[in-house]
């Protein structure tokens, strides 16, 4: 076999590859939307019955006109997630370029031990959280939710690797010409960096929408609740609504498709963007 054969052969035995694990990551997709519509009786019938000949939608009118809406929860999960997403890219684009363009004693060491914070398991930091939040006032609000959120170390590591990918001729060529750091951070920088800041801002935006270890420990007021706490109404005391329950999730990931959708186009620029230089 020609070594041209070959390689056409090896990626269209890689893209087949890919295909099917493409399917397998939909499936369960396809399987939450199709119980939706279903009966009760229908959801765990054997073989599997993807979607029912006679849909049924009153599992979707139900999620906004039940007694438990979902529109308090949607509200909620976009306020917690938009906030922290904007602070979050904001301040870690201001790190970063701090940590890439400003000349200071001790900045690579700083930068590893501000790195190596990534290891500590976020569980660890629940009970001083706790108490932290509790003596100032913001527990059981959604600042408590917020504020860590706008703190990101992957956000500084991914804008920082960006940052370092730009030629330092051109802040040298700014600093000649007279502009600061906060002109150069401002007028020349972020808009160099949309790609890394839009992948920053869909990454960082699915993270809150789908918190819910940390909605559930600083949350107890069922009007503070947020899509993933929600979804709890549905687990009844004797059994589970999961039709009710697929019915909210479906209707808890178009948010983050649209948000997806949006910035898709800058994901793969700004990735390819912060391994150029490391």
């Amino acid at each position: 076999m020609r070594p041209r054969s070959r390689e056409s052969a090896g990626k269209l035995l890689l893209t087949a590859g890919m295909a099917v694990l493409g399917l397998g990551m939909i499936l369960p997709f396809v399987w939450m939307i199709g119980t939706s519509v279903k009966t009760p009786n229908e959801v765990f019938e054997y073989p599997i019955r993807w979607f029912p000949s006679q849909p049924e939608w009153k599992h979707h009118l139900k999620v906004w006109d039940g007694p438990d809406g979902f529109a308090p929860y949607y509200w909620n999960s976009i306020k917690v997630a938009t906030v922290s997403m904007i602070g979050a890219t904001f301040l870690s684009a201001l790190a970063a370029y701090g940590f890439s363009r400003i000349e200071f004693k001790g900045r690579d060491p700083l930068f590893l031990l501000y790195l190596s914070m990534m290891m500590i398991p976020p569980q660890v930091l629940f009970v001083p959280k706790f108490i932290l939040f509790d003596r100032i006032g913001i527990y059981n609000t959604h600042w408590a939710l917020i504020l860590p959120g706008m703190f990101t170390i992957f956000g500084v590591f991914l804008l920082r690797q960006f940052f370092m990918a730009i030629p330092k001729e051109l802040t040298e060529s700014a600093f000649i010409d007279g502009a600061g750091h906060g002109r150069i951070f401002v007028r020349l920088m972020l808009p160099l960096a949309k790609p890394a800041l839009a992948t920053l801002a869909v990454i960082d935006f699915s993270w809150h929408w789908n918190d819910y270890e940390n909605a559930l420990v600083f949350l107890t007021d069922r009007k503070l609740y947020t899509v993933p706490l929600g979804l709890q109404n549905y687990v009844l005391e004797f059994n589970v609504d999961y039709n009710g329950m697929m019915a909210a999730a479906t209707a808890g990931i178009v948010p983050m498709l649209i948000v997806f959708l949006l910035g898709q186009r800058f994901i793969i620029q700004g990735l390819t963007g912060t391994a150029v230089k490391g």
